[in-house]
């Protein structure tokens, strides 16, 4: 699934080739990927037809353009949506779900192969900037308004395994599986460690780590594993080159040369060293 990096990717390529370009005649291919958006297909495409988007915006794994009129389109990519701009009469990818025509003779298409992603417009919430639907997810680490020592606080005090709250879209948006396990690498934190027996230090450290790595995988475009993230040209992100501990099962730690272990996790995967992230319990 994409986080933070590659959803910031796709917001910045979004502000350069989508902003200021009205909105043509929405076509949506797949009623799947507007089912949040509960007026239906019809009344989404009328929504937008005409439109201008003026700002992108992004919290964690959401996206949004601020349009003209007040409300927002907004986009979860789910596990493997694609916000793409291309010249109009490019041939339509396979999993197109949803065409709107630009002013500049581009579209935006989403590409969805999975259709866990969706598009919806939506209206201000408790801010005028932010959607309400996004109104209950926390600040993301890289946000200017994000206060860590609040954060801190609010970890330690949880009862659950670090890596869980660090995928608590209520606590801290934008971490999911990868960089949350890159992050527990780097601190050298097994991702079952409680959360209450973390110190201030250690937890302080853990959150540097987690805007560390995030920033790192930001400035290549952030990581694709199985060619479902692209930027908006359709570009991967690089960052797979630098990871520690995702995705390396049976390789050598780069710090301690143990070999990286896979164990189940949430219904997915968590990757970790046994050599220098010792499991709640381990002696040594």
């Amino acid at each position: 699934m994409p986080e933070l990096p590659e959803v910031e990717v796709v917001r910045r390529g979004l502000t350069e080739h989508a902003l200021g370009r009205t909105i043509g005649a929405v076509e949506v291919l797949h009623p799947r990927s507007v089912r949040r958006h509960v007026p239906g297909a019809a009344d989404f495409a009328a929504r937008l037809s005409g439109r201008v988007p003026t700002v992108a915006h992004r919290r964690g794994k959401y996206l949004w353009l601020l349009l003209d009129s007040g409300e927002m389109l907004l986009t979860h990519l789910g596990m493997s949506g694609q916000m793409l701009v291309q010249p109009t009469g490019k041939p339509d990818e396979k999993h197109l779900r949803v065409r709107l025509p630009l002013s500049d003779g581009t579209e935006l298409r989403f590409v969805d192969q999975r259709t866990f992603g969706h598009l919806m417009v939506d209206v201000p919430g408790v801010r005028e900037d932010v959607p309400s639907s996004v109104d209950h997810i926390a600040l993301d680490p890289l946000d200017p308004a994000f206060v860590p020592e609040v954060f801190v606080r609010a970890l330690r005090a949880r009862r659950t395994e670090v890596k869980r709250a660090l995928l608590d879209q209520s606590l801290i948006s934008g971490v999911g599986n990868i960089y949350a396990d890159e992050a527990l690498w780097r601190s050298r934190l097994h991702w079952a460690r409680s959360t209450q027996d973390l110190s201030d230090a250690q937890a302080t450290e853990l959150l540097g780590h987690v805007r560390e790595v995030m920033t790192e995988a930001l400035e290549v475009g952030g990581t694709t594993f199985d060619g479902l993230y692209v930027n908006v040209n359709g570009e991967s992100g690089y960052f797979e080159r630098g990871l520690n501990a995702y995705g390396r099962r049976d390789r050598p730690c780069g710090r301690c040369g143990v070999l990286i272990v896979r164990e189940a996790f949430m219904n997915r995967s968590s990757y970790s060293c046994p050599g220098c992230q010792k499991p709640p319990g381990a002696r040594g």
